[in-house]
Order: structure tokens, then sequence, then C-alpha cells
């Protein structure tokens, strides 16, 4: 499989929804590989004002709606935490301007059904920001899996684990914002082993929870019908190697620290001897590619990619329900959606 090289000819413009810090590093990576920054929104003037002048952003606009407003925007990029994804993405799509939508992509899976849909019916692009899906090394994983290299794929390991802030009253441990480490760090698992081996057919959780009542580590193991598993782990409080494993009957596939960033991995046969090196580096961060994908679905006039397409989000985001429903987690999101089902 090929992808783009992960650069732009300029000609779509870009609008960016946020000014926190996810969005300081697409912006950038937007900048260094020649796509067209035109615009940045924010609740606050002056807060949108500092990162236009910070990242050399022609417009700033004190509202989202402005923002989605401006005829001069083609794409959004949703850069706000979680729980206003939702709101934000359909802000947009029905101004009609495509999305790039951060990880997680929603709070749950009725939310990101409910932006697919609305982008479905008025033929606009909404991709997850998995960039770690388009990054050149993942793309040279599928392809040696695809070849056979390594026999069929019984196994997928992957941890997530980070020694983030205790504060309680933090973005990653209030619930009211989505805290917890499942939809911020686990959410790279949990598409990694959708990438490789698909929409499991059950699936066994386990959890901690932190004092402020959200997930402070969770586990989960994938079960698949032919047999196969995925093994799957985060934490926000304590950091660890961050590796990924892909493991077939004729050898692995190890990825290393930190997997999800563009990183080197080594094809090992069983008796250990190296089958292939990968060691390619990408310039800048890497999430240009993830943008460079959404150009060109905008340009071919398709609303669905082959490497992360609108469905396989939704059904990972349903994979996190079914986790959180495990562990006892739940948001406000989940509570306004259970009170639609009693209408």
């Amino acid at each position: 499989m090929t992808l783009s090289n992960g650069t732009s000819d300029g000609t779509i413009r870009w609008g960016i929804l946020g000014t926190g810090f996810i969005a300081g590093l697409q912006t950038k990576d937007l900048n260094e590989n020649g796509f067209t920054v035109q615009a940045v929104g924010s609740r606050s003037l002056d807060s949108s004002k500092a990162f236009a002048e910070q990242y050399g952003v022609a417009t700033a606009h004190g509202s989202y709606e402005d923002l989605v407003a401006d005829p001069l925007i083609d794409v959004v990029y949703i850069a706000t935490p979680h729980p206003f994804h939702h709101a934000n993405a359909l802000l947009a799509l029905n101004a009609g301007k495509h999305v790039l939508v951060e990880k997680s992509f929603t709070m749950n899976a009725r939310e990101a059904q409910d932006i697919i849909d609305v982008a479905e019916s008025k033929g606009l692009v909404a991709l997850e920001a998995m960039w770690t899906r388009f990054l050149p090394h993942m793309i040279r994983v599928r392809d040696i899996i695809d070849a056979g290299t390594i026999g069929e794929v019984r196994k997928v390991v992957a941890s997530h684990n980070q020694s983030l802030p205790q504060d309680p009253a933090h973005r990653l441990n209030d619930p009211a914002l989505g805290g917890g480490a499942l939809l911020d760090l686990g959410i790279y698992p949990v598409s990694f082993a959708f990438d490789i081996l698909g929409t499991p057919a059950a699936i066994r959780a386990s959890a901690s929870m932190s004092a402020t009542g959200v997930d402070r580590q969770t586990a989960a193991i994938f079960e698949y019908i032919n047999g196969a598993q995925a093994i799957v782990d985060c934490e926000l409080d304590a950091a660890s190697a961050n590796r990924a494993m892909v493991i077939g009957t004729n050898g692995w596939i190890d990825i290393e620290h930190t997997w999800y960033n563009p990183v080197p991995f080594t094809v090992h046969a069983v008796d250990g001897s190296v089958i292939e090196r990968y060691d390619e580096p990408v310039g800048s961060r890497g999430m240009q590619f993830q943008a460079a994908e959404l150009e060109r679905l905008v340009r071919d006039g398709s609303t669905a990619g082959t490497i992360l397409p609108p469905a396989e989000t939704v059904a990972i985001m349903a994979a996190m329900d079914e986790i959180r429903k495990q562990i006892g987690l739940s948001y406000e999101a989940d509570a306004a959606l259970e009170g639609n089902d009693n209408d």
C-alpha cells in the first residue's frame, strides 16, 4: 500500500478549531509541509490572535461559529477536548466544511455515527485524526503482514502508558472533560488492534479507577473468531517503554519506543533472526500524513478511505464503549443518550 509523502500543494485551505497543545502540533506540521492554514478560531479572540501570531495564520476568529462561516476555509481541524468533538464537528459540517477530528473521535459510538451520517449526507469528509495510521512505518507494517512474511497473525500487543499531571482539576483527571486513560491514551492501542486484526468478537476489560472517578489504568483482551487475540493496555500515572508487537506463526514484528510515533521496527523470523529492519525517519512530527490523506479524499471526491474508513472509526468507539461498560466508566454524554433512548 502506498501513501502520499505527507505534503500539500496548498490549494485546500485549513481552519484550526481550538488553540491548545495538539492544535499547535498539527498546525506546525501543516506549515512545514506546504499546507495552507488560513484561519484559527477560539472562544477567546485573544487566544486566537496569539495562536495566529505564533504560527503565522492569516485570520484569527473569536468564536467557532465565525471560524466555520469563513468562506476561505475548506477543512476544519477539530482540536478541542473529547466532549466537544461532536458539537464542534457538526458545527463545521453544517457549514459545509470537511473535518479532521482529533481522537478519541467522540465520547461514544452514537456520537461518532451521528457525525459520520451528517458528513455522508452532505458529501463531506469526516476523518478521525488517528495520525499513527497514516505514518510510513505503519504502512510498511501492513504491507509485511499482507505479504504473509510473519505468517498468520495470532496476537497483537500494544501499550500506551504515561506519567501525566496528577492535578484533580486537570483535563485528564476530570470526568466532565472526558478524563481517564482510555479515551486519551488507550485509543492508540485499541485502534492498532483494529488496524491489524479488525473488529473483535468479544472483549474482556479491567481497570483501576482514580480518586476523581476516571480510569487510572485499563487493560483489555480482544478475542477474535479465528482464535487471535489483542492485548492492549493504558495508564496515565506510570510510564513504560510503549512498544508494540504483531506476532505471527512465522515470526513477529517488534515496533520500538514509542510505537505510535514514527519509529523503527524489526521483523524477526521464529528463530529470532532478522528478516527486515525498518528505520526511515520522517520530517516534522508526522501529523502531516493524516492531513494529506484528508486532502486526497477531498480531491478524489470520496468520503471514505481504506486506511481508516468512517465505519471503522464508529466500530472503534463501540469497542471503547464496551470497555467502559465493563469497567464502570460513564460520562455525561452517555446519560444524554440514555435519555434519548427513553423518548
